[in-house]
């Protein structure tokens, strides 16, 4: 039982889940909670340290480490290396998306209609502790793959100028490549694309980046041009 508050998981554990440096230099990450710490376990993942309150660390030293508004009564501590890697034939593909729980609910989307996520520079860390929370595990099942091994067509969802999407082959494979939240997808990237726009009929300008890439994952799942959904 960990009763110090000066004991070196705890202090590993605090840094992983405030610094990303930290969890890039190391090559671990921190998940807050049991349903995190359940995924993982169901996904097959191993963890370096199992923190559980009243049974491995006193229960007032966790509650102190935890980010989580009701402190966590588990925290793992996992090798990034061990997460799912591989190619699926629909991705997400996410340009410098500064959100983390944006991040984080488009690698949920991504779990829910069986695809991948690509992740350029400069995106927030899927493994953050936000990000990680609004995955709801799914960090623990949806491959990260290269941005340069994107599968198939790329499609970049624009907010107005590209054709309908629902008017497009969107048979796999199929990468949708999803602009930061601010400014879009880039002139320069858009021009070695298809350009897709998904019709708004009410007032609003644009969709959030997270319902633009569930739309894009629904439309290529269940309307492939020229082929009718089961």
């Amino acid at each position: 039982m960990i009763t110090s508050r000066d004991n070196a998981t705890l202090t590993l554990v605090r840094k992983l889940l405030r610094a990303r440096k930290h969890r890039e230099e190391t090559g671990w990450f921190a998940a807050e909670g049991e349903d995190l710490v359940e995924a993982a376990a169901d996904a097959g993942l191993q963890p370096v340290h199992l923190l559980v309150a009243g049974e491995t660390v006193d229960e007032p030293l966790l509650a102190r480490v935890s980010t989580l508004p009701h402190p966590a009564s588990a925290i793992g501590v996992y090798r990034s290396a061990d997460l799912p890697a591989g190619a699926r034939e629909r991705c997400l593909a996410l340009w410098r998306l500064s959100d983390p729980g944006n991040v984080g609910t488009l690698l949920r989307t991504a779990d829910a209609f069986g695809a991948a996520v690509a992740l350029s520079e400069g995106c927030a860390d899927p493994l953050s502790p936000k990000a990680l929370r609004a995955s709801a595990g799914a960090i623990f099942r949806v491959p990260l793959v290269a941005w340069e091994k994107q599968p198939g067509a790329r499609i970049a969802l624009v907010a107005h100028g590209g054709s309908p999407l629902h008017e497009l082959d969107l048979g796999p494979p199929v990468t949708f490549l999803l602009g930061s939240e601010r400014e879009g997808v880039p002139d320069a990237l858009a021009r070695a694309c298809r350009k897709a726009t998904i019709p708004l009929p009410g007032a609003a300008e644009s969709l959030n980046v997270a319902a633009a890439g569930a739309i894009a994952l629904y439309e290529a799942t269940h309307h492939v041009k020229g082929e009718e959904a089961p």
